[in-house]
């Protein structure tokens, strides 16, 4: 049986491209968003070899089965092309261009804007990772776009690489998405992840990222009992040492935006890492200012937002700002795509 690998050790990769340049500053901008499905239920291996398991997955109605093919389950590494393309759409419909299901990448940007290599073997990988999304077959009920239908499909339909170099390195490829996961963008059923999920090396702690980041979000916490936890997180590990990886992941304590703790009764406590803002140090911003960021994200809390954005501009340094009332309803704008 394949066993996902501890995720005490390592710590994070490191973040290969700090500042933008000129070419990619636009794959910068778009911040990085993935479906809500796949975050809640395990459709990916945690492991870092092949795994030609079955997986079959039940939970408060929803059924999930994932099938290998001969390359193995599509890992949570292979993930990050599937959030690279839903990042574009979700940027593109909300700049109000037309979409398909359809996808023309530079495989450099795709490599660039989710943290990796792109040497050789990168170039390598990502094909290794292509071929796996596409072989892995999922039939599942769950809901997508309002709608329940039992179906079956790849992680992607079908890719192809369209230009390479002489040496047979893929420059440009095109991606068809599945319509179930298409579905999902159309309908915006997606969330925003830091940027800091492509710097966590190991398998758990980006699926423990994604479960707190669904089911966590903007809540002050969440607690979930360590039984639940290893059920959703698809992990092949036995609780015992599905437990001791969480504690070296709570010792290690380098999760984005959130803290995890260990309590009572087996049960682990996920919270959120705000930064507090002293009075008097923070930012003001004008009435209408809020009055522009309700009308902009009208399901969201106005003032929980502003402290998020106060909370940023914190961790970030407190840049001096032009004018703080552009940069906060900026700053909205995004988070809301």
């Amino acid at each position: 049986m394949s066993r996902d690998i501890p995720a005490g050790a390592g710590g994070l990769l490191p973040d290969r491209y700090p500042t933008a340049d000129f070419f990619v500053c636009d794959i910068f901008d778009v911040l990085p968003k993935t479906d809500m499905g796949s975050m809640e239920h395990p459709m990916f291996s945690l492991s870092t070899r092949p795994d030609r398991r079955i997986l079959n997955y039940e939970h408060n109605g929803v059924e999930i089965t994932v099938t290998p093919s001969v390359r193995g389950l599509a890992t949570i590494h292979d993930k990050d092309i599937l959030i690279f393309c839903i990042s574009q759409l979700m940027a593109a419909i909300n700049a109000g261009r037309a979409v398909s299901r359809v996808l023309h990448l530079k495989a450099h940007d795709l490599l660039v804007a989710t943290n990796r290599e792109t040497s050789g073997d990168g170039y390598k990988r990502l094909r290794e990772a292509f071929e796996r999304l596409a072989g892995t077959r999922i039939t599942t009920n769950m809901v997508t776009g309002g709608l329940e239908t039992t179906t079956g499909f790849g992680l992607i339909e079908s890719w192809e690489i369209v230009r390479h170099t002489r040496a047979g390195r893929m420059v440009s490829v095109s991606v068809k998405l599945s319509d179930w996961l298409f579905r999902a963008v159309l309908a915006k059923s997606v969330l925003t992840l830091s940027r800091d999920y492509f710097r966590l090396r190991k398998p758990l702690e980006r699926r423990i990222y994604e479960l707190a980041r669904k089911h966590c979000g903007r809540q002050p916490e969440w607690r979930v009992s360590v039984g639940t936890l290893l059920k959703k997180s698809g992990s092949a590990s036995p609780r015992r040492v599905f437990r001791k990886m969480l504690r070296d992941m709570i010792s290690a304590d380098h999760l984005p935006d959130y803290h995890l703790e260990e309590e009572p009764g087996d049960i682990i406590r996920v919270s959120r890492r705000d930064v507090v803002v002293e009075p008097g140090q923070g930012l003001t911003l004008k009435p209408e200012t809020l009055e522009e960021a309700r009308r902009l994200a009208p399901d969201w809390d106005v003032y929980a937002l502003e402290s998020d954005w106060q909370a940023w501009w914190t961790r970030n340094g407190r840049r001096p700002l032009r004018s703080a009332d552009k940069a906060f309803l900026g700053w909205v704008r995004k988070v809301v795509e």
